[in-house]
């Protein structure tokens, strides 16, 4: 049969100041638990951040409480937006703080590629654009749903008189005002059952003719009003059947989820009957999609599970949906998730279906490879659009932002995979490289390089082993552990010797410069670059050789020798010009704007450096423009030109920095700016350092 590969169009995620979803038919019971948050809410009331937390267990309805409070919270004109993010606390691999800034960011309208890396000033962002907005007269409620641990929700805390609202299974002390969310009374969860029924059909009067008999089913479902939606879905799918009947097959049914407490002993008995009233292919599906190693899933990927066509899976998925066993994302179109306790069940019953034999066995191994596959191949294809120019561009995504925005979406499902088998680990360790380095999700490039290189061990790749060493090694020198960096890259060298592999020897010889010289062996780190120089030059990869001699030149001004620097930079400029390259250019013009100003030739540095910072713009490398606006900045004041010159440059570079969310270096931009108006003809205390050049060679 042949393949057929189905592509979902992926957007970068908008502004999103009112993703709150509605809550469900049927929201009853919570009057004093809402009456409680309002009061939390209430600007009136709050002295400052208005923090509440709902705990309770899962399938209780805190989110569903959560939602309803938002809405009247907005209603009342507490608020002017709402943001929400998942933690996920409870999955095998929950969202931690920096994933969670990452996606509030967005939501104010932070563009990806001006987000800080992990650890380096997204919290501090987050703040200042919270407080920029309570300046602007705005006040905003952050919903934190399903965390776990104080540690995840901590940094989220929003300054100001912002309001948030956290749902979680445990207590979280601490962080604000504590609401335990327990199961519903039993007449309000009758309500619920009847709420449900009568919003698929506003004539079932089931509820109503046997009260006893609806008792009965929610006391069955423990009072949760998750099973409680569960039922009246099944209920729905049969209008015919007493609440008789569905109550006594619910009081037969034994099985129970190992280790819950016994209100969610009837979750199970929900969950098996609500599987027994699928259709074979929908059951089959339920059980495939938990093969599925990350938090959601997309069409097309659930697609491949199923291997059928896609507009039959989505047939499938539409009624696991209505059955409640699966949930349209609220973000994403085209995307579903499972409640953690229908994974965990979901999972068990792949576990009972794959013990049969081997045949569902291999059947299910079959599943979980071409979904392996389908994630392996199309994060191949989307890093094509991330690499140099020259080389062979994928025609699975149609641009860069389109690659940018599927690696986006399924980044966390990427990450998972590669930690199911080795090659996985071996093949996303490469492929996933360029996007997380792009993203600056440093930890997480470490993590798949890492597993990258297990794999090479695992396998005897010496080939691969060797571009895995290098590859970890520049992960390794942007978290600043240059000492292991260094290790990496002579590992790698090593090994490529040893293969007889010259390019990627001399990509190892320039990572190894890059290293030594952020150990300050700048005479080392020359040696190292004019080796990959030649390297390059002798197996004629003129890119490679463009950022040799932009490195050299690097090392050069650290050395002082500035002419030589320039002659370095220059034919740097020259080649990658040749290439195509107009980003790495502008830095080349940004380092010959440097070395022409240790040459004192400040008309042309000033010229170098307006090039660098026009063609960085335009290539919307808001960091990089940044350090080349503070280069120019130095520029001025070495020419003494007018300080109100000066003080422009420096203001450009802090609103560049600002746009690339670099907080930090912004505000030392700005603190420049300050004192060139104050002090005139006072130098700004030193220039930024100034651009490598060439990124680090990346091996696969």
């Amino acid at each position: 049969m042949t393949a057929t590969t189905y592509v979902q169009q992926y957007a970068p995620v908008p502004t999103a100041l009112d993703a709150l979803p509605q809550p469900p038919v049927g929201f009853t019971g919570r009057e004093d638990d809402l009456a409680f948050v309002l009061r939390v809410l209430d600007p009136d009331r709050a002295g400052g951040p208005a923090v509440a937390v709902l705990s309770g267990w899962g399938g209780v309805g805190k989110t569903t409480l959560a939602y309803a409070a938002g809405h009247a919270a907005q209603k009342q004109g507490w608020f002017t937006g709402v943001l929400l993010v998942d933690l996920r606390g409870y999955d095998p691999h929950p969202a931690q703080a920096e994933d969670a800034l990452e996606a509030l960011l967005r939501s104010l309208g932070v563009r990806p590629e001006h987000l800080p890396p992990p650890g380096a000033g997204r919290e501090a962002l987050y703040r200042s654009q919270l407080n920029a907005r309570q300046v602007a007269g705005e006040r905003l409620l952050v919903v934190v749903d399903n965390a776990s641990a104080v540690g995840q929700v901590q940094p989220l805390l929003p300054p100001g008189h912002h309001g948030m609202l956290i749902t979680s299974r445990n207590r979280l002390p601490g962080l604000g005002r504590l609401r335990i969310v327990n199961h519903l009374q039993p007449e309000d969860a009758v309500a619920l059952l009847e709420a449900a029924l009568q919003n698929n059909d506003p004539d079932d009067l089931r509820v109503e003719r046997d009260p006893e008999a609806a008792e009965r089913v929610a006391l069955a479902c423990g009072c949760l009003p998750l099973a409680l939606q569960i039922t009246a879905a099944l209920l729905a799918q049969d209008p015919s059947q007493p609440l008789a009947e569905r109550a006594d097959a619910l009081a037969r049914t034994e099985s129970v989820l190992d280790g819950l407490s016994d209100g969610e002993r009837s979750l199970r008995a929900m969950f098996d009957q609500s599987l027994d009233r699928l259709l074979p292919q929908e059951r089959d599906l339920f059980r495939l999609l938990s093969l599925n190693p990350g938090p959601d899933i997309s069409t097309p990927a659930a697609t491949v599970l199923a291997d059928q066509p896609q507009p039959a899976t989505e047939r499938l998925l539409d009624r696991l949906a209505a059955s409640h066993l699966i949930d349209r994302s609220p973000v994403v179109r085209g995307r579903w998730q499972m409640h953690d306790l229908l994974r965990a069940y979901a999972h068990e019953q792949a576990d009972t279906v794959m013990a049969r034999g081997r045949v569902p066995r291999r059947r299910y191994d079959r599943a979980h490879h071409r979904l392996i596959k389908y994630y392996t191949e199309h994060a191949e294809a989307a890093d094509t659009h991330l690499r140099p120019p020259g080389g062979p561009v994928s025609s699975q995504f149609p641009d860069r932002e389109q690659a940018l925005a599927w690696f986006d979406a399924e980044r966390e499902n990427l990450i998972a995979t590669a930690h199911t088998t080795t090659r996985a680990g071996l093949d996303l360790g490469f492929a996933l490289g360029r996007y997380l380095d792009w993203r600056r999700r440093l930890q997480d490039l470490v993590v798949v390089r890492s597993l990258a290189l297990d794999a090479c061990r695992t396998l005897n790749d010496t080939a691969n082993e060797a571009g895995a060493w290098n590859n970890l090694g520049t992960a390794l020198k942007e978290l600043r552990r240059f000492d292991e960096a260094r290790d990496a890259h002579e590992t790698a060298r090593t090994l490529h010797q040893r293969t007889g592999d010259t390019r990627g020897e001399a990509g190892a010889w320039n990572n190894l410069g890059l290293a030594l010289k952020e150990l300050r062996r700048f005479d080392e780190a020359l040696t190292a670059h004019e080796t990959a120089r030649i390297l390059h030059q002798r197996t004629g990869d003129t890119h490679g050789e463009a950022g040799a001699w932009n490195n050299i030149g690097s090392a050069l001004q650290e050395l002082r020798r500035f002419g030589e620097a320039h002659d370095a930079h220059e034919t740097a400029r020259t080649q990658f010009q040749q290439t195509g390259d107009t980003h790495n250019e502008a830095d080349a013009w940004n380092n010959l704007g440097i070395t022409y100003r240790g040459l004192e030739r400040f008309d042309e540095a000033l010229s170098a450096g307006r090039q660098a910072v026009a063609k960085l713009a335009q290539a919307q490398d808001w960091f990089r423009t940044g350090e080349a606006w503070g280069e120019l900045a130095a520029t001025l004041t070495a020419a003494g030109t007018d300080p109100a010159r000066v003080r422009e440059a420096w203001l450009e570079s802090a609103t560049a920095y600002t746009q690339a969310g670099a907080d930090e270096e912004a505000a030392a931009s700005q603190t420049h700016a300050d004192s060139t108006q104050t002090v005139e003809g006072q130098s700004p205390a030193g220039a930024l350092p100034s651009c490598e050049g060439e990124p680090a060679s990346e091996d696969g």
